[in-house]
């Protein structure tokens, strides 16, 4: 079993998420050192690895005090949403941007957009896919300082959603911490493990990986649920 799952998912897993993978999907009770112990016999170690994130400073229209403060903790859907933007290469050097959205109460990505330029129009799409989907939530909106985020078009959309936005600190990354921690799954368990040769290879993968993570993905934080079955698990708790 811990093969054919470590082979499933090319790799990715480690022994925390075999183990919850196999209780979960196989009945058992396993202990997370049983499990450690019989993938260093198989001598079966994640691939995953990470890489540091380049960043860009801009000059604000518009900024907001850090309202969430590092209080990353949310029991309801909708209430507190991060957001950024990542890059990713393709081809030879061609560069492909990926905007995305995280509710804090379940970690699910809300929406995502991947496109050729970070831009205005990829963040207002991300936006405008998240407020579509879920007219009713007016959540507090986190970002970093990037220009897309600090521009008067931006706060409009924000304001006319009923919004209350919030902005980390310069230079402060860990105020966006549950973002950063995403792309840097993400790209672990998916992008530093590819080459992709064209912008529609690297797409397919982004949508694909982020279904997985939404719908297939246990997290132990979550009680070892998907972030979309800890959101059931959510509304039947308030209900």
């Amino acid at each position: 079993m811990i093969k054919d799952a470590y082979e499933e998912r090319n790799g990715i897993l480690g022994y925390r998420q075999m183990t919850i993978r196999l209780n979960r999907e196989n009945n058992l009770n396993v202990n997370h050192k049983r499990i450690y112990r019989l993938m260093n016999i198989l001598n079966l170690k994640s691939v995953c690895r990470r890489k540091r994130k380049n960043y860009i400073k801009s000059t604000p229209e518009i900024t907001a005090e850090n309202v969430l403060n590092r209080n990353f903790q949310s029991n309801e859907f909708g209430t507190k949403w991060l957001t950024d933007v990542t890059e990713m290469k393709y081809g030879l050097q061609s560069k492909a941007y990926l905007s995305a959205i995280l509710d804090l109460a379940d970690k699910s990505v809300v929406s995502f957009v991947v496109g050729h330029s970070n831009n205005n129009e990829l963040v207002f799409r991300t936006f405008d896919i998240a407020h579509q989907t879920y007219p009713d939530a007016k959540p507090l909106f986190h970002s970093d300082r990037g220009f897309q985020y600090t521009s008067k078009r931006f706060k409009k959309k924000l304001d006319d959603a009923g919004m209350t936005q919030s902005m980390s600190r310069v230079s402060r990354c860990i105020d966006n911490g549950p973002m950063e921690s995403f792309w840097g799954i993400m790209k672990s368990e998916m992008y530093y493990l590819n080459r992709f040769n064209n912008y529609e290879d690297l797409e397919a993968a982004v949508e694909e990986y982020i279904h997985y993570y939404n719908t297939n993905r246990y997290q132990k934080r979550l009680n070892c649920m998907t972030p979309l079955e800890y959101r059931q698990f959510l509304n039947s708790s308030a209900a």
